[in-house]
């Protein structure tokens, strides 16, 4: 499993906009539709990546933690399903009921959107505020399917956090790492 770091879109960068599947009720979202007044989360996932999973009880939990916040979590797999067919969006709705996700899971089957947001890797987070500004892109937490650290969220959890309290988050961030974005 060759990690990849994620590109850190430059902070301040406003939010570009999409209209994805979403593979939960078959129909087109945008993030105009789906976005919060109070922070927005985009992350780039896949079913398959061992970083993905190793952190699936933990993407759970946000969901249950924060959307009764007001905070939007939009999960988007950009993979490409012709070689990569366990991320197709039927194995989406499998990874949703398997780690009892309660968020939106969007399909990106022409990569554009991975591309727009200079999407890398598997887990890839983007966390931005009320005037969908990026605030924050970097890891969800320290903890790797290599090492032995506790999956907390803590990194993420900090940003939303620090954007709920109406501050501006720390501009020093980890990048995430992950598996590369399978790309066509």
């Amino acid at each position: 499993m060759a990690a990849i770091q994620s590109n850190m879109l430059e902070l301040g960068t406003k939010a570009p906009n999409f209209e994805l599947l979403n593979v939960s009720t078959k129909k087109t979202n945008s993030l105009d539709e789906l976005k919060s007044e109070n922070a927005t989360v985009i992350m780039f996932i896949c079913n398959h990546c061992p970083f993905v999973k190793h952190i699936g009880s933990g993407l759970s939990q946000l969901g249950k933690d924060y959307l009764k916040k007001g905070v939007s979590i939009i999960a988007i797999s950009s993979n490409d399903i012709i070689n990569y067919p366990q991320d197709s969006p039927e194995k989406m709705i499998e990874f949703l009921k398997e780690y009892n996700i309660n968020y939106t899971y969007l399909y990106d089957e022409t990569q554009e959107v991975a591309k727009a947001y200079k999407a890398a890797c598997t887990p890839d987070f983007y966390v931005f505020d009320k005037n969908m500004e990026l605030a924050y892109r970097g890891q969800f937490d320290d903890s790797r399917p290599s090492n032995d650290l506790p999956v907390t969220g803590k990194d993420i959890r900090n940003a939303i956090d620090t954007l709920l309290n109406g501050e501006k988050v720390n501009e020093n961030q980890i990048p995430s790492i992950g598996c590369n974005i399978k790309w066509k």
